[in-house]
């Protein structure tokens, strides 16, 4: 089976995990198409929210404006998968 490397691109789909401190519910999922919401602890006991969807890169950006004029801090932002094309 051959391998295909894929190259990143501004348009092409990719899944992203996104962390920010603090407990903030559902209907965060509607600012982006469908964006799964979990709410963990850390290592102090205090709640993260994690937002795992599949956006470009536009999207992402507008999401990362928009957490960051809420004021909230990013504990991490990562690519997990490529999208189907």
């Amino acid at each position: 089976m051959k391998q295909v490397r894929q190259k990143l691109t501004l348009d092409r789909p990719a899944t992203y995990q996104i962390k920010v401190p603090g407990h903030h519910d559902a209907s965060w999922s509607d600012w982006v198409g469908k964006i799964t919401i979990t709410i963990d602890s850390d290592v102090d006991g205090l709640p993260v929210t994690t937002l795992t969807g599949k956006v470009d890169q536009a999207a992402l950006h507008g999401l990362l404006r928009r957490l960051y004029s809420l004021g909230l801090p990013l504990i991490s932002v990562m690519w997990i998968e490529w999208g189907s094309e």
